[in-house]
């Protein structure tokens, strides 16, 4: 299995091996949060499942909702020079909230807007620090 594919001319990540990056960073961000704070929840009779259900859903609702979401948000993003994406993703730990009912829950509204800017970050680091050197090498190797 190749880890990047030449599409239409631009390098482009394996969406199955990209998808596991982002799973293995939210559940970390997941793990850290749930140990630190007392109001975030998921369900304890199986944590694990749950958890990587969770971060499931999130990372589908980023590839799906996500971007229209950045669209609409646009002018609003750029008013606040981009403190408003991190609400982005608190709208997506929500809905994600709301799906999962009580085997996901954020009873604090900032303990969410934490976590979603951990998200933020770690969609940062996940980009910068794994996905584009990977494609950067691969097109070095071309």
């Amino acid at each position: 299995m190749h880890l990047v594919k030449k599409v239409k001319g631009k390098l482009q990540m394996n969406q199955l091996f990209e998808w596991f990056l982002y799973l293995f960073g939210y559940t970390l961000v997941f793990l850290i949060v749930s140990k630190l704070f007392k109001t975030f929840y998921i369900d304890l009779s199986h944590p694990y499942i749950y958890g990587v259900l969770a971060v499931s859903i999130i990372v589908l609702l980023n590839k799906t909702i996500k971007p229209l979401l950045v669209t609409l948000t646009i002018p609003i993003t750029g008013l606040t020079l981009g403190l408003f994406y991190p609400c982005i993703n608190l709208f997506i730990l929500k809905l994600t909230d709301w799906i999962l009912g009580s085997h996901f829950n954020l009873e604090n509204i900032w303990i969410a807007f934490f976590i979603a800017i951990l998200i933020s970050i770690m969609n940062g680091i996940v980009e910068e620090i794994i996905i584009r050197p990977i494609l950067r090498k691969v097109k070095t190797h071309e």
